[in-house]
Order: structure tokens, then C-alpha cells, then sequence
């Protein structure tokens, strides 16, 4: 099933995303630079920053700036997230939710399609990094109905999900469609019952399978995750969401990564501070 881990084509897919086609100046960040702050000092800095933004105290304990007038006015919030560059590492989602929220948990989404190359390169990545994710982290799959057989790649992911068999059939479905080459993908067109007698192997019925991916209860399900990628503006995958509010940008898979892990860190501890706000 992990046959693509070998292969040297991936290394140049993870450089290049799917999706949808966009002006490539709307994407050009002005003059960059390479970020040189390592994983820790990132994550230190976002949780200082947060527990600074959300305890009322934090403001005594630093002198006041004598040439500044006094005021009664509260400082305002600081800008942006300490160690990352806005519109560089990531892009705020004005109004963003999380797709599927929870009381104590910090949401990480990855908008993905089977279909997808970059998202078949990425998969091995993405799969040890969420497996060491914090307790209070929620990891959560959205598939992208980018049209074409990428919607048909949503509608068996959903109905795979309410079958119960979403997670075994995973990765190998990007092995059947980019190694295997039993589904067709981007090469082609799955039909319905294409699909469901792949998913047959883990245990299902294949015709219950292909009515199931045109039931009510999946085109919702389709319907959910279509309008979360269009209130976050996603048109390329793989892309990596947190929680609602943050889309990650990045040169490379391993700065994504990097980037998501400060961003969650920020998340985290504005929430563990925002008690302490409230607090008398």
C-alpha cells in the first residue's frame, strides 16, 4: 500500500499543489526571506504571545513607555502571531469556523482529493505528524469538490466515512489511483460502481456502497465540506486549515508543517489564557 514512499517522483510533486487555477500574482508574497527560527522558539513566542493578549495583569508587569500620553484606553490586540509574517506563512480567514467544531479542541483540517498527486506525495508526511499531535489537537479530513472526477472522490470518501471503513481504505485509495492505477482518477472516469467495487475489499457491500454515494445523507456531508472550502478560500490542495481561522501557506511540505505546528500552538494557548481573562 506504501509503495509511492519509494518513488522519487514525489519529492517534485510536494513542491506543487492541485486544484483549482489562480492568478499566480495573487499568491506572490513580496520580497522573502527564509524563515531561520526553529519548531520551539516558534511555538515559546505564540504561547507567550497568547497568554500576553488574553491575561488582563500582563500589561502591569511591563514599564510604562514614559513618552507615551497616558490613557485608559486598553492596548489593542498585537498583530499577527509571533515568529510567523502574515499573508507569508499563512492567510487570516475573515469570519472563519471550524468545520466541525468541539468544545476543547483545537481543529487541524486538510483539504485533500484522492485524485490529487500532491496530496498522494504528502499523505506519508501528514500521517506521522498527526499521529503526534497533542491530545487536545483534532485532526479532520475535507475532501475538495474541485469538479470532474474530484467530486465523485468526495462522495466515496463520505459514504466510506457513514460505512464505517473511511480511515482502513485511506491510503489505499491513492495507491489504487496513482500506483496501482485500478482507478482512474484524473485519467479518467470512475463510475459509481468503479468506486464501490474497490471499497468492496474492505468489507462492504458494493451496490449499498454506490446508491449510499448518491444518498441524502452523503450529498449533505458533500454539501458541508463544499461550502467550508469556499468560506476559506481553498482552491489548491494539499492545504492545511486551523481551526477555521488560519489558512498555511509555505514553500514546502516540511514548512507547512512547521507553520501549522506554531499556528496550533497559538490556538492552544489562547484557549488554556482565556479563563484567566475572565478570572476576577
Amino acid at each position: 500500500m506504501k509503495r509511492y514512499l519509494a518513488l522519487p517522483l514525489i519529492a517534485a510533486l510536494l513542491l506543487s499543489a492541485c486544484g483549482e487555477k489562480k492568478d499566480p500574482a495573487a499568491d506572490a508574497p513580496a520580497a522573502q526571506t527564509e524563515s531561520t527560527t526553529n519548531d520551539a522558539e516558534l511555538m515559546a513566542a505564540a504561547e507567550a504571545a497568547a497568554k500576553a493578549q488574553n491575561d488582563p495583569n500582563a500589561a502591569a508587569a511591563t514599564p510604562a513607555d514614559p513618552a507615551a500620553p497616558p490613557t485608559d484606553a486598553p492596548p489593542p490586540p498585537a498583530e499577527g502571531i509571533p515568529g510567523l509574517v502574515k499573508g507569508v506563512d499563512y492567510d487570516l480567514i475573515q469570519n472563519g469556523k471550524p468545520f466541525e467544531p468541539l468544545a476543547g479542541k483545537v481543529e487541524v483540517v486538510e483539504v485533500f482529493n484522492f485524485v490529487c498527486p500532491a496530496c498522494a506525495g504528502f499523505q506519508p508526511m501528514v500521517v506521522s505528524w498527526k499521529n503526534k499531535l497533542p491530545a487536545d489537537v483534532r485532526f479532520t479530513y475535507v475532501p475538495a469538490a474541485f469538479g470532474g472526477n474530484w467530486d465523485q472522490f468526495v462522495r466515496s470518501y463520505y459514504t466510506a466515512q457513514t460505512m464505517g471503513i473511511a480511515e482502513k481504505a485511506h491510503e489505499a485509495t491513492y495507491d489504487a489511483i496513482h500506483f496501482r492505477k485500478t482507478l482512474k482518477g484524473e485519467r479518467g472516469e470512475d463510475s459509481d460502481e468503479d468506486i464501490a467495487k474497490f471499497y468492496s475489499q474492505f468489507g462492504v457491500d458494493a451496490k449499498q456502497f454506490a446508491s449510499s454515494m448518491r444518498s441524502f445523507a452523503v450529498t449533505a456531508k458533500y454539501n458541508k465540506a463544499k461550502q467550508f472550502i469556499i468560506d476559506g478560500r481553498v482552491n489548491s490542495t494539499p492545504s492545511i486549515v486551523i481551526n477555521g481561522k488560519y489558512r498555511v501557506k509555505g514553500r514546502t511540505s516540511e514548512d507547512v508543517l512547521r507553520i501549522a505546528d506554531a499556528l496550533i500552538a497559538y490556538e492552544r494557548a489562547q484557549a488554556s489564557a482565556a479563563p484567566l481573562a475572565k478570572a476576577p
